[in-house]
């Protein structure tokens, strides 16, 4: 490792792109999906190796309940077989499993196994996975201000707003990976991602590899953040 780079505490990606490539080999979409999940356990392998301590994948979002039935089944099917597949490595890792969302919502079976997988990682520390899951950032920021009307919560904040958020105590990401060469955060995270680089790659999730990820990282040790306010004496170069 580099040990000039600056390694985000957090890391947040927008994993997109696998139904594009799968369609771009004459696949069904579903096979990206189903590659993507690999790239997923490098990309957990990395941020360990680089010290990360927390990563966040938006891995099903409010929005994706609009896609063909079929689909919409096939993803909750292989969420469910790679956490049961994958759990016994995850715990001996050190990995914990966060999920993130209108879990209630989601299908009994899914739901069942996202507590479960929290409940038997619970202890692990070397890295936290977050998993954005019927995850919108407008459907936070809602369920939040409601949470807070029911407790009729006065004199609000941001320190006080941030405490119903779905997990309040997780910090907001330095850094978010959208892959697909889409520019856009597509509704994720919307509060959290107030200050947060933004590194754009043009490889479709089941292509992101060590590499990608390396580069995304450098770019981000490149970037001087400020938080809106300025630059040392001497430059005269406020944020923007």
């Amino acid at each position: 490792m580099n040990p000039t780079l600056k390694i985000p505490h957090h890391v947040a990606i927008i994993m997109d792109g696998n139904g594009r490539w799968a369609e771009r080999r004459g696949l069904p979409r579903v096979e990206g999906h189903r590659v993507g999940v690999d790239v997923v356990e490098n990309v957990i392998r990395w941020c360990v190796e680089f010290h990360i301590e927390f990563l966040t994948l938006y891995t099903f979002s409010t929005e994706n309940w609009k896609r063909p039935k079929q689909e919409v089944e096939f993803l909750f099917n292989l969420l469910k077989e790679s956490i049961n597949s994958r759990i016994e490595t995850l715990k001996k890792d050190g990995i914990k499993l966060i999920f993130m969302g209108r879990l209630v919502d989601l299908p009994h079976d899914i739901f069942e196994t996202c507590k479960k997988a929290e409940m038997e990682t619970r202890l692990n520390e070397k890295l936290k996975v977050v998993v954005a899951l019927n995850y919108g950032g407008r459907a936070e920021i809602v369920d939040a201000v409601n949470r807070m009307l029911k407790e009729k919560i006065e004199d609000l904040d941001e320190l006080k707003f941030r405490k119903y958020l779905y997990i309040s105590d997780l910090p907001d990401p330095d850094l978010i990976i959208r892959t697909g060469g889409e520019k856009r955060l597509s509704n994720f995270l919307l509060w959290q991602s107030a200050y947060s680089e933004l590194y754009f790659s043009e490889k479709m999730w089941p292509e992101f590899d060590r590499e990608e990820f390396v580069k995304a990282i450098e770019d981000f040790s490149r970037r001087e953040r400020r938080f809106g306010d300025v630059k040392p004496p001497g430059d005269g170069v406020e944020d923007g």
